[in-house]
């Protein structure tokens, strides 16, 4: 793919001509460079988060959120009120300690939908998260499919979960062979 940088008079002359209809992109939405900064840099958050689960770095994941963050839990996302709730970043201490009761885990990150409203954001994300617990020669996987909802912040340039609602969906449980 090629990336060509135009001039402000090119874009905007561009811009103008999609917004009227005229062109095969009518309905391409027209993001400022802001906007798709501000998307990109909330995707990497979400990735950071699943990156530190992944690596087992609990405070790096920590220092995703804000200090009043509100952390929930849900087992079923049926359910209508949170097996867990956390209500600051100094808690999520054990939650995500808790990881380290797997062998291996691998969060692979889907589709996300993320609406701006200037320093604030809010989203949902799709997520596949991998848990393999080896005992002896005993091999297992739990696949959970999760839905995050979540609820963003931007402060000093900087994108945080503002509040983060894990609900899964499913869980899938099986042994791995040799």
């Amino acid at each position: 793919m090629r990336i060509e940088v135009m001039q402000n008079e090119q874009l905007s002359y561009k811009a103008n001509k999609l917004r009227k209809g005229v062109g095969k992109m009518a309905n391409v939405k027209i993001l400022s460079l802001e906007e798709i900064a501000d998307r990109d840099a909330i995707r990497d958050l979400i990735d950071a988060y699943a990156f530190c689960a992944d690596t087992r770095d609990a405070k790096g994941q920590m220092a995703l959120f804000t200090e009043d963050t509100l952390f929930r839990v849900f087992m079923d996302e049926s359910q209508t009120e949170p097996s867990q709730t956390v209500h600051n970043r100094n808690d999520l201490a054990p939650i995500f300690d808790n990881l380290n009761i797997y062998t291996s885990t691998m969060h692979f990150n889907g589709q996300s939908k993320i609406t701006l409203s200037g320093n604030t954001a809010t989203g949902i994300t799709y997520c596949f998260a991998h848990h393999l617990t080896i005992e002896g020669d005993d091999k297992k996987l739990m696949v959970a499919a999760i839905r995050y909802y979540d609820e963003f912040i931007k402060i000093d340039d900087t994108w945080f979960f503002k509040k983060r609602d894990l609900k899964v969906a499913w869980v899938e449980n099986k042994p791995l062979n040799s």
